[in-house]
């Protein structure tokens, strides 16, 4: 249930125009100058860009993997513990941060991976 971070930097790297900057302790990733991820190689921590309604029922559904980041701009940013994820829904949640990012041009050049996934996908 691992997901190391080569495999969050495959998912990040897939979607379509994200900019990588790094910080002191982390790295933001943005598209078009929108930011929609972090992550923290010292705890093993992304933080992703969700709707306040997902980031609250992530929240509730598993503390032990998710935490409260902060919310902004009518957003809710969870930190996502990679040690308790399964990749799958990683790629969901990953996607789902650049896509409430990204322009519309940009979304309908990447697949869900939500479409393409097998019945194992979050929330049963």
């Amino acid at each position: 249930m691992v997901v190391g971070s080569d495999e969050f930097f495959r998912m990040v790297n897939a979607l379509v125009d994200v900019e990588r900057s790094e910080g002191g302790q982390y790295s933001s990733f943005s598209v078009r100058g929108k930011r929609f991820g972090y992550y923290w190689p010292r705890t093993q921590t992304v933080g992703l860009k969700q709707t306040l309604s997902e980031q609250l029922a992530l929240v509730a559904e598993r503390p032990d993997v998710f935490e409260e980041q902060f919310t902004a701009g009518g957003f809710g940013w969870v930190v996502v513990y990679l040690a308790g994820i399964e990749a799958d829904e990683l790629s969901e949640l990953v996607f789902e941060a650049w896509r409430l990012s990204a322009p519309e041009d940009l979304v309908a050049q990447v697949p869900d991976p939500a479409d393409s996934s097998s019945a194992t996908t979050r929330g049963g």
